[in-house]
């Protein structure tokens, strides 16, 4: 299958730079986002979750209604709805939408926020829960008879479901980087989710992730998704004052709240994906091409917070440097959310296209060559938004 990018929506001009602390929907920036990535040649958006977040659902409906194309990854954590509500819920979704529901499995990483909903359950538990969870909507999908399902977490008697996914099935997505997330996901996953970390480490986990699916005996493996947070513009040197720019602000928010994840803050991170990030920040800033960890550092790790930095042509290689190791979909979401977009989908997909299209076409790899050698500074700065709050 051909390389997919992911995105993930916002509702409103608040982000981690801006600092506006706006909680409430802006309908026509939601809508103008949303529209952006469809025009920019995104292939899904990930619509999070957090405890005190709006409802993913309603927000996904809301999605497909004004894109065309763009495929919403609806974030599901388990203890917040039973498997045969949720089944139906992304079947309707799946209707509205044409065919476009992916949903993404949080099994829960703090336990702090977990219980803020009532979930108790340790870690090895909530990967058990989640394995029969995703057992439990395929059943509901493929039946068409009245069935009965006994396990550890659910049971119930008599259940079929008469809505029914357009193609038969929704794409299941798992994420993690700890021994019960390989399992879970090798073994069930059709998408797994990993945060970008070097490429040597990169490997490391899709090797795990793949021999799970192994010994799990399936004859394919899981897509991998991995995620990154670019900084691009124009040259290598203003890239880089750009990003510096960034840091000095992620630097300075500490204890701020956005999307979820508190940003700052010294405390040691529960799970394990950002404990792997802050280990690669210790060993250094850069790696690789153009991974950069110094955001990791800046926000304890909170979600995914590693950047690919340099020009459009820089990022795309890099990219592309994860594709050779085996990534199909990879997610990347700015600091600076609506002009960010608009500039992935003007600078940064189409190039990496290009470099898959060319070697399709020879069976050899070539240089990321720039889309408009031309391209005027103003252009791509403008775009890309360098209004960073001090």
């Amino acid at each position: 299958m051909p390389v997919e990018f992911i995105s993930a929506i916002n509702i409103n001009q608040s982000n981690e730079l801006n600092r506006l602390g706006q909680t409430d929907i802006d309908l026509p920036f939601f809508k103008r986002y949303a529209r952006a990535l469809d025009e920019g040649g995104f292939d899904y958006t990930l619509v999070a979750y957090s405890s005190s977040f709006h409802d993913p659902f309603t927000l996904a409906s809301a999605i497909t209604q004004h894109t065309e194309r763009v495929r919403p990854i609806v974030a599901l954590r388990p203890n917040t709805m039973y498997p045969t509500v949720a089944a139906k819920q992304l079947a309707t979704l799946d209707q509205l939408s044409g065919g476009r529901a992916v949903v993404h499995f949080i099994a829960g990483g703090d336990d702090r926020e977990q219980a803020r909903e009532g979930d108790r359950l340790s870690k090895t538990e909530r990967y058990a829960r989640q394995s029969e969870y995703i057992d439990i909507l395929r059943k509901v999908w493929t039946s068409t008879t009245p069935f009965d399902h006994a396990g550890t977490y659910y049971s119930f008697e008599d259940f079929v479901s008469l809505v029914r996914p357009v193609n038969g099935t929704i794409p299941v997505s798992v994420g993690g980087s700890s021994a019960e997330a390989y399992q879970v996901g090798g073994a069930k996953g059709d998408i797994f989710g990993l945060w970008g970390e070097p490429l040597k480490e990169t490997k490391q986990q899709i090797d795990a992730v793949y021999e799970q699916a192994r010994l799990a005996g399936r004859s394919d493996t899981p897509r991998i998704w991995v995620t990154f947070r670019p900084i691009i513009a124009p040259t290598e040197e203003l890239a880089w004052e750009k990003a510096h720019r960034i840091l000095g602000v992620l630097q300075g928010n500490g204890g701020i709240v956005h999307k979820g994840f508190r940003v700052g803050g010294n405390a040691t991170p529960a799970n394990v994906g950002s404990q792997r990030l802050l280990a690669a920040a210790a060993r250094g800033d850069v790696h690789d091409r153009a991974l950069w960890t110094a955001t990791a550092k800046a926000t304890n790790a909170a979600g995914a917070s590693t950047a690919l930095v340099g020009t459009p042509e820089t990022v795309a290689a890099a990219i592309l440097d994860y594709v050779d190791l085996g990534a199909e979909l990879v997610s990347i979401r700015g600091y600076d959310n609506f002009n960010d977009v608009v500039d992935y989908g003007r600078y940064v997909l189409p190039l990496v296209r290009q470099e898959l299209a060319h070697r399709e076409a020879t069976g050899r790899r070539g240089e990321v060559v720039p889309l408009d050698a031309g391209l005027a500074q103003q252009e791509l700065v403008g775009a890309a938004g360098t209004r960073v709050a001090s």
